[in-house]
């Protein structure tokens, strides 16, 4: 079997890739003009039509719903909060941080409730996040990990030992693993394009094939027209640096992912994945995965992080050389997959921030908004992104308004070479230290560290 080589994602070769209408093409006046069409604009389109019929709302996408990381993403909705409690709660109050946590545990509700209560079938599955260590240095990460968790409120995260992490998904080499609830699996493609058709249900126009070329203040500009708008919000995510003046604000980082064939049942009665949780490791360079509704194994990770100059890419084109290390990862995990068929790999960009942290923010004063960052937690992040939006616009003090990431702003990297270098060598400095701890490492690499406090990484 040949394999497939980008085209987007296999998720979209599942539903079919939409066809693309003609673009804008004439000058518009709205209310909120939405610059990207994935989750975190037609979450935000979706709460504001519904908070507010009379708004004349227009989302614009350069390619289709779902074309960047929205339909290429793993899968994974949980409640991680994008670089860690600690940080906000140094800089604001540990209190406002746990009612982060609290918030990002009730999104994993929100979005599945909104998916029944709109008939978005997008294969969700609420079976918890099972992260497993399988060297002596990822057990001592994962049970300092544990630790710490248990020091604040609203985690619920469970230690399993090695016996009873076997017993739940039995992941080759395994010394330990922990659990949560707050998590479930879904079809990326499937959500973006449910919740494109329901806000378009609403009233939204979406214009598909239409490229912003410039965002100021009451005005959108494409290619081919003009958008006027009160408010304006920017919700590229990991195409961020394409906007001009924004090339150095959110580094394009590149995750690639695999997916096999069909397994069939009796693979996963073998290793035990019956409840459809996201999986992933303690490793520096880590790899996430699902067991997909049609029975096969889609797993990801960093294959070429970082293109020079913030290029993008298109297509989802994947390198083999990632391909392989991804294939390699699975079969090391899971030995019983080792003669199955990859049938499709890709690759996607999310938006990276200078401190790893991601933000949602308006400026009231030019009527310009933005959310992302998510630095790959963002299909849960998306959703509480466009319900703050939504307060914020409409002028609204709300709990959501008083979160910490509300208007928090860093600086932008650095210029090249010096991020494409940098951002080459952490990653090469973190499959060091992978690598030294497979070959029986029993602590965490100093070079891990030391990359991790240059890169600002928490």
């Amino acid at each position: 079997m040949s394999l497939r080589n980008g085209e987007v994602s296999h998720w979209w070769q599942q539903v079919g890739i939409p066809q693309l209408p003609n673009p804008l093409g004439e000058d518009r006046e709205v209310d909120v003009v939405i610059v990207g069409g994935g989750f975190t604009g037609l979450w935000t389109a979706y709460y504001l039509a519904k908070a507010d019929p009379s708004l004349r709302i227009a989302v614009l996408e350069q390619r289709h719903v779902g074309y960047g990381a929205s339909g290429r993403n793993g899968g994974w909705l949980t409640n991680s909060i994008t670089g860690g409690r600690a940080q906000y709660a140094a800089r604001y109050s540990r209190e406002l941080a746990e009612d982060f946590q609290l918030e990002m545990n009730r999104t994993v509700q929100e979005v599945i409730a909104r998916c029944a209560a709109e008939g978005i079938d997008a294969d969700i599955l609420p079976g918890g996040e099972y992260e497993v260590a399988y060297t002596p240095a990822q057990e001592r990460r994962l049970r300092e990990h544990v630790a710490t968790e248990r020091t604040w409120k609203h985690t619920d995260l469970q230690f399993l030992d090695a016996a009873e992490a076997k017993n739940t998904i039995d992941v080759a080499g395994t010394r330990a693993a922990t659990w949560h609830r707050h998590a479930a699996r879904i079809h990326p493609a499937k959500l973006v394009a449910g919740l494109a058709r329901v806000v378009r249900s609403l009233g939204v126009e979406i214009h598909e094939n239409t490229r912003a070329t410039a965002l100021a203040p009451g005005v959108v500009q494409t290619k081919h027209a003009m958008v006027r708008a009160q408010y304006v919000v920017r919700a590229t995510e990991g195409f961020t640096a394409e906007l001009p003046g924004l090339r150095r604000l959110w580094l394009p980082m590149n995750s690639s992912l695999i997916v096999t064939e069909p397994l069939g049942a009796d693979f996963f009665d073998r290793v035990g994945w019956r409840r459809g949780e996201v999986l992933g490791d303690y490793a520096h360079v880590y790899m996430y995965a699902q067991r997909t509704a049609d029975g096969r194994i889609a797993i990801g990770g960093r294959g070429v992080p970082y293109r020079f100059g913030s290029r993008t890419d298109l297509d989802g084109q994947t390198p083999q050389r990632t391909i392989e290390h991804l294939r390699t990862v699975l079969h090391r995990m899971f030995p019983g997959t080792a003669g199955v068929d990859i049938e499709h790999a890709w690759s996607g960009v999310l938006g990276v921030p200078r401190d790893w942290t991601a933000t949602v923010g308006l400026d009231r004063r030019t009527g310009m908004a933005w959310a992302g960052g998510y630095v790959g937690t963002g299909v849960s992040a998306t959703n509480l992104a466009g319900r703050t939006l939504r307060d914020l616009i409409l002028g609204r003090e709300s709990e959501l308004t008083r979160l910490p990431w509300v208007n928090h702003r860093v600086r932008r990297w650095e210029p090249e070479p010096l991020r494409w270098l940098a951002t080459r060598s952490l990653y090469a400095a973190y499959s060091w230290a992978d690598r030294s701890e497979l070959a029986g490492r029993a602590t965490t690499s100093p070079v891990a560290i030391a990359a991790s406090r240059i890169a600002g990484r928490p």
